[in-house]
């Protein structure tokens, strides 16, 4: 896999404490609470993506979880749910729930120069996945909807032969599929993610770490195609089994459904002086 070493002074630039200037900050102030991402609000979109009818409030739940690695004393964790009305525009054979940051519309500052997404992601014990399917938990998608620039996924993924499931997998540019990343999905902790995403010169860089560690690299700086601009979901996109030629509305899924997924911590920094946050 192509690969680039970072320049020294990047790697002066980590800082254990945040102290990188933010693009967008989607922690969960928790006086907000699942109600008020119903209305326009400043962390998450609420017009996208969720089934049709629903309210965001009915498919956000608050978990009783500790915080994750980033959020401060007065953001929570939230978990993205689907169920059997989780069908997003149309798209009959996916179920699908995604919080999108406020700010990124698509055309912002996100996704120029040089930025580093954080997240964190946790399991939920009350609603556990099904993991013959695929599962896309978070991506960056371009804005002409081609392409994803990058995904983390679990689950049993279409196309690509994985031992065991029951792990976290980030790929690459969605036309190239490359794997970035993976570790075990390891249940009752928050699994932290930061990636340096370079829009110059198209490479990303994962780190990674569980619980309240220190986000850790976890290699080189890979060439990876980020361009194409877009929006970034966090949540739960469910492919089906049995997919057809046209995977959006031709497949299988079960009934019954009631499945989700924890997050935290999200927010993104400018990365334009080589400044990543490694720890609270």
């Amino acid at each position: 896999m192509p690969s680039t070493l970072l320049p020294f002074a990047f790697f002066a630039a980590l800082v254990a404490g945040q102290v990188c200037d933010l693009q967008f900050d989607a922690r969960v102030p928790d006086d907000l609470g699942v109600a008020g991402l119903d209305g326009v609000n400043d962390v998450f979109s609420n017009a996208f993506v969720i089934g049709e009818g629903l309210q965001f409030s009915q498919v956000v739940q608050l978990p009783n979880v500790d915080q994750a690695l980033f959020d401060v004393e007065a953001t929570i964790a939230v978990e993205v749910t689907i169920n059997d009305d989780s069908i997003f525009n149309g798209q009959t054979a996916f179920r699908r729930a995604e919080l999108l940051p406020a700010s990124n519309d698509g055309a912002d500052d996100s996704t120029v120069g040089i930025k580093s997404i954080h997240f964190s992601v946790m399991k939920s014990d009350a609603r556990p996945l099904n993991l013959s399917h695929e599962y896309q938990l978070a991506f960056l998608e371009t804005a002409d909807f081609s392409a994803t620039q990058f995904t983390l996924k679990t689950g049993t993924i279409l196309g690509v032969q994985t031992a065991d499931p029951d792990t976290l997998q980030i790929f690459g540019n969605s036309n190239d599929n490359l794997l970035l990343f993976s570790a075990p999905f390891t249940p009752g902790v928050f699994h932290n993610f930061a990636l340096t995403l370079d829009f110059d010169t198209l490479t990303t860089r994962v780190f990674y770490s569980q619980g309240n560690a220190a986000l850790k690299s976890m290699g080189q700086v890979l060439v990876n195609d980020v361009s194409g601009r877009g929006q970034f979901h966090f949540g739960l996109l469910k492919k089906p089994v049995n997919p057809g030629a046209d995977i959006t509305v031709e497949g299988d899924q079960p009934a019954g459904i009631d499945e989700g997924i924890i997050f935290g911590s999200i927010f993104q920094e400018d990365t334009i002086v080589g400044c990543i946050s490694l720890s609270p």
